[in-house]
């Protein structure tokens, strides 16, 4: 069986500061990728490891020149791009009568606008067949009770793929749907007594899985799948899936 690698590969990972954007990173890495790493934080020391492998970036994608500024050093260093993951998110847990105008407006500017600004600025440098992988939430299609303005954005910006496959057929837009995966930075900001409450909810409606994915095994697998394609490039990649499996049937 072939091994598939990301080796040699021009990879732009944006939002690699934790969770799934970090262990996709550290991931290339591994496999001697040649990375541009975006985050509005500072990124975790192993991930800058190897300079002369890995260019970062600070920038907050909500803001057009960071953008635009993104796209020019993915030019400048990497000259064409062959994967551009997209991990940054944003989601205010409220319920959906409590969300405000505030809440509408970074929600979307992250996840919709903030992703299409980001790829828009990449479209220069796409190299023929490059997989731009846009990272969606099982929520979409599985309702969770205080998700509604996040899950509403990321349907949004999931159309919003279709759109870039209309108009641009060459390039592989990918919609990655995820599942829990623990531990990430996704709850961190979240008000602790709602999570308790609206938790309780989720469990009882199946939503939540008995195990979860890790970021590193989600990571791990994607980059499989992303190289498989990388090398295969008349095979379209369009949704993916990741998720815990099923627990076994009972008799």
């Amino acid at each position: 069986m072939t091994e598939r690698s990301l080796a040699g590969k021009r990879v732009v990972v944006v939002g690699g500061s934790a969770g799934i954007g970090r262990a996709f990173a550290l991931k290339a890495l591994e496999d001697r990728a040649r990375l541009v790493v975006v985050a509005r934080r500072e990124l975790p020391a192993e991930v800058l490891a190897d300079a002369a492998q890995v260019t970062s970036v600070s920038a907050d994608i909500r803001n057009a020149d960071d953008c635009r500024r993104i796209g020019e050093t993915a030019a400048s260093t990497l000259g064409e791009v062959d994967l551009l993951l997209i991990s940054a998110g944003y989601a205010p847990l409220k319920a959906f009568s409590d969300v405000d105008a505030e809440d509408w407006t970074k929600v979307l500017a992250t996840n919709v606008i903030g992703v299409h600004q980001v790829i828009q600025a990449h479209l220069p440098v796409l190299a023929p067949s490059a997989v731009v992988a846009v990272l969606s939430s099982d929520s979409v299609r599985h309702p969770h009770r205080a998700l509604g303005a996040y899950s509403a954005s990321k349907a949004a910006m999931e159309r919003s793929l279709v759109a870039w496959r209309l108009e641009h057929p060459g390039y592989r837009f990918s919609c990655v749907e995820v599942g829990a995966t623990v531990p990430t930075d996704f709850i961190s900001d979240f008000d602790p007594d709602l999570l308790g409450v609206v938790a309780g909810e989720w469990i009882s409606r199946g939503l939540v899985p008995a195990t979860h994915m890790t970021p590193e095994g989600v990571a791990d697998v994607l980059a499989g799948i992303v190289a498989s394609a990388l090398d295969n490039p008349n095979v379209g990649l369009d949704h993916v899936t990741l998720k815990s499996p099923a627990p076994p049937m009972t008799v």
